[in-house]
């Protein structure tokens, strides 16, 4: 069997083993690998200059690459998606870890309480960080939206779904605008939006954020942004647990000060880890965003593991585990899945 990467470039089956273990050995030692170590790892009798011409080979289809002036190679996302996609053998859970994992779903009674505490189960197991999303509202909807002039050129954004939630923000705005204006644009929304699932608005609403409208005013498209920045605050509140954050200080690729508190602000902020977790809540099974693949910028040096559970056979949310790009990923992806499996049946019990 061959893959190909980068191109169409062949993978042949003995580059394959090559970098199956050189990324079994990173994600153990996270150290470059060199070619001694490699070919010792891969118990071929090979001679150094065909190592080193396997692993040029490798180079030059951007699998692997040089960090810096090291003589030995790391894996690059391509090579890590190529190593998921083709090489790795899911570990299979001990009976005894899957049994542990349940006793922890069923000692909570409360359906919300179980949810939170999903993240907390996901990183005491992987010592990574869990997070998991709140099942969405399926009936919760846009009922309608509110704009009140405040001083200097900020606005109040007033929120109503149809479950009665209030939700309030204070918005800057480049310019002063008058109550009649406000309420123009208002009227706009609710012309739009009154009786639309929430989850439906706000994705309509970053649609037409991402696109130009030539028939919106300049007061319409304000509208829409501020829109988007409220119903954005209304879905992020308490809608995503996340656990374990410090696990990832112990990763060097993750530890420097600069990095961590890009991280840990993303963490905070919650939103474009929501957004990733959208993305997610179509899928069927497990999903892997490694690096840059996820599309933010944060989150390059990080790889996202995530499931969906279900209630009734029906996707309510998604949950998952974040970590450096060289995660344990034979261990964690089974531990994801069998997690969002263990949950499903406990709140099927609720």
């Amino acid at each position: 069997m061959t893959s190909t990467a980068g191109g169409n470039n062949p993978v042949s089956e003995r580059a394959q083993h090559f970098l199956k273990v050189l990324i079994e050995r990173y994600i153990r030692d996270g150290q470059p690998v060199g070619s001694r170590t490699l070919s010792k790892d891969t118990g071929l009798e090979l001679s150094p200059a065909t190592v080193r011409n396997v692993m040029a080979d490798l180079e030059e289809m951007g699998l692997v690459t040089s960090p810096h002036t090291s003589a030995g190679r790391v894996p690059t996302v391509s090579g890590y998606r190529l190593f998921i996609d083709s090489l790795l053998i899911v570990e299979q859970l001990a009976e005894r870890e899957v049994s542990a994992m349940r006793r922890q779903f069923h000692s909570l009674g409360d359906a919300a309480a179980l949810i939170e505490s999903v993240s907390q189960v996901l990183s005491g197991v992987t010592h990574l960080a869990g997070v998991v999303m709140m099942p969405r509202h399926e009936r919760n909807a846009f009922r309608q939206i509110e704009f009140l002039p405040l001083s200097g050129n900020r606005v109040l954004a007033i929120l109503v779904t149809s479950e009665g939630e209030v939700h309030n923000r204070i918005i800057n705005t480049d310019r002063g605008y008058s109550p009649a204006q406000l309420e123009q644009a208002a009227n706009y929304l609710n012309a739009m939006f009154t009786g639309q699932d929430m989850q439906e608005v706000r994705r309509r609403l970053l649609a037409d954020l991402k696109s130009t409208h030539e028939h919106m005013d300049q007061i319409m498209r304000r509208a829409v942004a501020m829109a988007q920045q409220v119903v954005e605050a209304a879905e992020s509140t308490d809608d995503c647990f996340i656990a374990g954050q410090t696990n990832l200080m112990e990763f060097s690729e993750l530890a420097s000060m600069e990095r961590l508190k890009q991280l840990f602000d993303a963490f905070t902020e919650k939103n474009q880890i929501l957004h990733l977790l959208d993305r997610c809540i179509e899928a069927d099974g497990v999903q892997i965003f490694v690096g840059e693949e996820s599309g933010y910028q944060l989150l390059d040096d990080c790889s996202l593991v995530t499931a969906p559970y279900r209630v009734d056979d029906q996707v309510i949310g998604v949950l998952g585990v974040i970590g450096p790009t060289r995660m344990d990923y034979p261990r964690v992806i089974p531990i994801v899945d069998v997690t969002a499996r263990l949950l499903s049946a406990a709140l099927k019990q609720h």
